[in-house]
C-alpha cells in the first residue's frame, strides 16, 4: 500500500469569512488576474462557476513548472468550506487521492482564518511525498487576502 497522509494548517486573513469564501465559491474566474503569478487561468468544464459538483481546469505554475489540475468542486456553505477533489493532472500521476478543504472561519469583525485540510495517497511510493503542493496552496490562499481586502 502506497504512502498516504494529511497537511493542516491554518492562514490568517485579514479579509472576512464571507468575502472570502464568496471569492472561492462562485469567483474562481478572478484568480488569474488577483494571483497571476500562481494561476494562469481556470476554466468551467462541467456545470457553473458557482455550483456543486463543479469541474473546473486550472493552469498554474508551481515551482517554476506550468501544470494542469482538473477537479471536481464541493461546496458546504453552512461551515464556509470548498473543497477540490483531483480528478486528472500533473498532481493525479503522483497522487490516487487529492482533496484541499478550505474552511474560512471568522476570528474578529474584519479578519479570519483559512483552515486548509490537504488529505492525500501517493500512486506508489517512488513519488516524493506532496508537500510542495500544501505550500503551493497555503501560499494561494495567503496572497488572495490581498485581492479581497481591496475589492
Amino acid at each position: 500500500m502506497a504512502t498516504s497522509g494529511t497537511y493542516v494548517t491554518e492562514v490568517p486573513l485579514k479579509g472576512t469569512a464571507e468575502k472570502h469564501y464568496k471569492r472561492w465559491r462562485n469567483e474562481n474566474h478572478i484568480f488569474p488576474d488577483a494571483v497571476g503569478h500562481h494561476i494562469q487561468s481556470v476554466t468551467v468544464h462541467d456545470g457553473e462557476w458557482d455550483s456543486h459538483g463543479a469541474i473546473k481546469i486550472w493552469n498554474y505554475t508551481l515551482d517554476g513548472k506550468p501544470e494542469v489540475f482538473k477537479e471536481r468542486r464541493e461546496l458546504d456553505d453552512e461551515t464556509q468550506t470548498v473543497t477540490f477533489r483531483g480528478l486528472e493532472g500533473h498532481v493525479m500521476e503522483q497522487l490516487k487521492v487529492y482533496e484541499a478543504n478550505f474552511q474560512f472561519i471568522p476570528k474578529s469583525e474584519d479578519g479570519c482564518v483559512c483552515k486548509i485540510t490537504f488529505v492525500w495517497e501517493k500512486r506508489n511510493d517512488d513519488f516524493p511525498d506532496p508537500s510542495n503542493y500544501m505550500k503551493f496552496i497555503k501560499s494561494l490562499a495567503a496572497d488572495m487576502d490581498d485581492h479581497v481586502i481591496k475589492a
